[in-house]
């Protein structure tokens, strides 16, 4: 199954702090960028279009070339030129960000959880992932175990991490989406491995006892890791090592084939799109996303591609479980991680 210059970042480079970055995204002479207030010009020429993407940053090396795609594609069709403004951060403080009123027309995030706070706050459509290819879905990878050079503790599965030798590093769920894949994919294994609600939590609750230290975000769990030598172990997204080790990194790791599909969706942000009056440009960027050249942008990353697709840089996943099998992102955060959720208890355990 299936950001801002990525080249620099370290092993997981996974959290850029959030900012807004202004993405020249036209075809012009020059390279010039007209703003979407410009006037008509030229005969036949339709009034500029301006789009607003908002995203989680692993993704943004994709969308710079998809965004530069799609411009001269619609430019050529339609005889419009199209800007877009992209800011991108963590998924969570992204989806504060458009809920506190940051002008985003397309959203892409790293968990469908995110997408939903903003259907609550009637943003986007409560039927939004059925409006998209894919259930919205547009980019997918799995959890990766990034190991010392060498791998001397001999880490082959998720198992592993609960044993006593073994002390790893994962963001803290509370506070990153990526983290809650990761404790997701452990919960997972062990219910795939025949084990019961119980069975999972003691695991779990095992494992955690074994975690060395939990920052807030990705960036700072791989920074702990590679920079300040903590833990045997750390968790991260497949795409991510991917990229870091074809970027030249010395890095190990190993994808458990019993693991978790990290499903990560695209939306359209209704309110503000119906505010801005660019529903057919928005509508057609959207689904440009999910067209096979786009896909192959997103595969170049370390995203998974289609399943009918293979890359010898994807080792198969047996046994791959979902985020539906447990009720949607609903029932998981309300579940595992609000307040007095499983996580939480397995917190206050370890005291």
């Amino acid at each position: 199954m299936t950001v801002s210059q990525r080249v620099t970042r370290s092993i997981a480079g996974v959290f850029i702090g959030a900012g807004l970055s202004l993405s020249l995204a036209a075809c012009g002479k020059g390279g010039d960028t007209p703003s979407a207030s410009n006037p008509q010009s030229g005969a036949g020429q339709k009034k500029d279009v301006e789009i607003t993407l908002v995203g989680y940053a692993v993704p943004k090396a994709a969308h710079d070339v998809i965004i530069k795609k799609f411009v001269a594609k619609w430019q050529q069709e339609h005889n419009q030129k199209v800007t877009f403004k992209q800011t991108y951060g963590g998924s969570g403080s992204q989806t504060r960000a458009v809920i506190d009123g940051l002008p985003a027309d397309v959203v892409h995030l790293a968990l469908g959880g995110d997408v939903n706070k903003l259907a609550q706050a009637s943003l986007v459509s409560a039927d939004w992932a059925k409006k998209l290819p894919n259930q919205g879905i547009v980019a997918q990878s799995v959890v990766a175990i990034v190991t010392r050079p060498g791998n001397p503790k001999q880490i082959k599965s998720f198992a592993d991490l609960a044993r006593p030798d073994v002390k790893w590093v994962t963001a803290n769920p509370k506070t990153s989406g990526g983290a809650r894949w990761n404790f997701l994919a452990l919960w997972n294994s062990a219910v795939k491995s025949g084990g019961n609600e119980a069975k999972a939590t003691e695991f779990v609750t095992t494992a955690f006892k074994n975690v060395v230290v939990q920052p807030k975000d990705a960036r700072e769990a791989t920074d702990a890791f590679a920079k300040q030598g903590q833990g045997d172990a750390l968790l991260n997204y497949e795409d991510e090592t991917i990229f870091a080790k074809e970027k030249g990194q010395p890095l190990d790791y190993v994808v458990p084939d019993v693991n978790i599909s990290i499903d990560t969706p695209v939306a359209i942000v209704d309110k503000n799109v119906d505010k801005h009056g660019n529903r057919e440009v928005v509508e057609a960027f959207v689904k440009y996303m999910f067209a096979p050249e786009s896909q192959a942008e997103f595969v170049k990353l370390g995203y998974r591609p289609a399943a009918t697709v293979t890359d010898p840089r994807f080792p198969k996943v047996k046994n791959l479980g979902t985020v539906a099998e447990y009720g949607g992102w609903n029932d998981v955060q309300k579940k595992f991680f609000d307040d007095g959720g499983i996580y939480d208890k397995i917190q206050a355990g370890k005291k």
